[in-house]
């Protein structure tokens, strides 16, 4: 698990990631780039908790200077694995796993030795704010992994699971790919799944609850996105590369064909309240007759597309619960359709503005390090905590902390966040 910085929900998920079910053995690393980060310390505390129960240490990789921070500490993570482990899982810090999830992807692998990687996706939980949504809007075309029979060119970088000996031998690459100016863990994997025909599955119980920040505000949304468009520009080959453009195009004209016909049913609705305002006749107006008949079947389309996104969520939730008996249930009454709808309007409006930016400005800002791409690989590496933001973009979570210090809190500190940690899931109950 790379870990980078610490937020409110953190504690809860790592828990559900080292209380697993399954019944082999199991090894859990977690990997910081220093003592500093505010991570370090936090689940030094949690293992200790743990330490006769599970076995779990803590790594510190130190500071990446050929890709980004999250692929080195993976890479430093299956380097430092025992060397008898069959199979790697990388998971991000977000992810809340189910009690089954680790035996449920094994048994996978275990049927079908073909499996290059496993994946799961996330259903996010909408904290209430317009970023918050626009994130959910934005991730929910990965759930249509699971409309293919379980086979998938969707990776997410969030869960992963793969073949242990593919990174001990460097199948394909797969090291050489990521250390040398790998940017996107998930992106530069299916690009070596792609090139040899090497298989991505989704089992359908890899769907997992993943809360927003409560704080979770528009400009972090802005940067998440920014994020998101900036993995067009890394690539691995050239096909990649031509495949990344052809998706860049095909992206920006689809998110700005979405929002365009919005726009012109609003300049007819408005002419036509203009011609009623003046007592003209709706009728003496083919023009503004037909402009109103097409925003009404708008409108009929926009319904039926979030009743549909309504029952995949339905669908998902009532999934997550029945993988997690355990937890407090998750809730459809928590999400707000109105926002939903805004949300898909301000995303596929935005896309296209943050890739073409990502396009011209070949660097981001990604948890307060900047890369900067050369022919779609990381080429220099900025880090200055001064001019990065503070906190990350999903799960708000603190980036910086003091050297080598544990952090000091009062007793009635510590007893307020364990009770917000309580009160955490049941944000979501019916």
């Amino acid at each position: 698990m790379p870990l980078k910085g610490f937020g409110e929900h953190n504690l809860h998920n790592w828990r559900s990631q080292i209380t697993s079910l399954y019944g082999g053995s199991l090894e859990f690393l977690f990997v910081v780039e220093s003592t500093e980060d505010p991570a370090f310390h936090a689940i030094q505390r949690l293992l200790a908790d743990y330490e006769d129960y599970v076995d779990a240490k803590i790594i510190v990789a130190g500071l990446s200077t050929t890709c980004s921070q999250k692929i080195h500490n993976q890479l430093v993570g299956v380097e430092k694995m025992h060397k008898d482990s069959k199979y790697v899982l990388f998971l991000d810090d977000d992810v809340r796993l189910h009690p089954g999830t680790i035996g449920a992807l094994t048994a996978e692998m275990e049927k079908n030795p073909e499996i290059f990687i496993q994946t799961g996706y996330p259903l996010d939980l909408p904290s209430g704010s317009l970023g918050s949504y626009c994130i959910y809007e934005y991730h929910m075309p990965c759930s249509m992994g699971f409309a293919t029979g379980g086979k998938t060119f969707f990776l997410w970088g969030g869960c992963m699971m793969m073949h242990a000996d593919d990174f001990r031998n460097d199948r394909h690459g797969v090291v050489s790919e990521l250390r040398d100016g790998g940017y996107s863990d998930d992106m530069t994997l299916a690009a070596i799944a792609g090139a040899h025909k090497r298989l991505i599955t989704s089992p359908p119980v890899a769907v997992f609850p993943h809360p927003l920040a409560s704080d979770l505000s528009f400009s972090r949304y802005w940067n998440y996105l920014r994020k998101q468009t900036f993995v067009l520009e890394s690539y691995t080959t050239k096909v990649n590369c031509i495949m990344n453009r052809a998706l860049f195009y095909v992206h920006c004209y689809l998110s700005w064909g979405y929002v365009a016909p919005y726009l012109m049913a609003v300049v007819h609705v408005a002419a036509a309240l203009r011609i009623h305002s003046k007592g003209d006749s709706l009728g003496s107006g083919a023009f503004t007759s037909c402009g109103l008949s097409l925003a009404g079947y708008l409108a009929l389309c926009t319904f039926i597309e979030l009743l549909s996104m309504w029952n995949l969520t339905r669908i998902e939730v009532q999934l997550c619960n029945l993988l997690s008996p355990e937890a407090p249930p998750l809730s459809l009454a928590s999400y707000n359709w109105c926002l939903v709808f805004i949300a898909m309007l301000v995303d596929n409006f935005l896309y296209p503005i943050s890739a073409i930016r990502s396009h011209f400005s070949q660097s981001i800002n990604w948890s307060g390090i900047r890369y900067h791409l050369k022919d779609g690989k990381v080429s220099k590496i900025d880090r200055s905590k001064d001019k990065g933001p503070k906190f990350t973009d999903l799960g708000g979570k603190r980036l910086y902390g003091k050297r080598g210090a544990i952090r000091r809190t009062s007793m009635l500190g510590a007893l307020s966040r364990t009770l917000a940690y309580w009160r955490q899931p049941k944000k979501f109950e019916v």
